[in-house]
């Protein structure tokens, strides 16, 4: 895998578990330690919907100016730019040869199946200047 999609962290599951764990070993306080669980997390940042198409456009508008048939040389392409590499591993080459040939429709298909794997850090500048991460 090249470029900016990569797996994840062990490190990012280690805290995932972390934070189930300690989310479980709350339940048993009731109401004042769900507060206080809750007051703890809430400066973290929400993470937007996969499932809105409003999510995608944002980010879209932040990579590639909104421009879902981008193809600008970099080795980016599409609305999401995509690395050829990330394009074909995740299953795109199903609809085009490349993102930029594909509809918005099925980029973000493609790009929901990156980002149940690798997060948003996937998009870093942009998931990172959105405030997803």
């Amino acid at each position: 895998m090249a470029g900016r999609h990569r797996k994840p962290t062990e490190t990012g599951r280690k805290v995932a578990r972390i934070s189930a764990f300690a989310a479980m070993a709350a339940a048993p306080l009731g109401v004042a330690g769900t507060a206080s669980a809750a007051e703890s997390t809430s400066s973290a940042p929400s993470a937007p919907s996969v499932e809105r198409s409003a999510t995608w456009e944002k980010l879209a508008h932040c990579e590639s100016t909104g421009n879902w048939d981008a193809d600008t040389g970099n080795g980016f392409k599409g609305g999401l730019q995509f690395t050829p590499s990330t394009w074909k591993e995740f299953g795109g080459r199903q609809y085009a040869p490349s993102a930029e040939q594909a509809t918005k429709a099925q980029q973000i298909e493609i790009a929901k199946k990156v980002q149940d794997e690798q997060g948003w850090k996937a998009w870093p500048a942009c998931t990172k200047k959105l405030g997803w991460r």
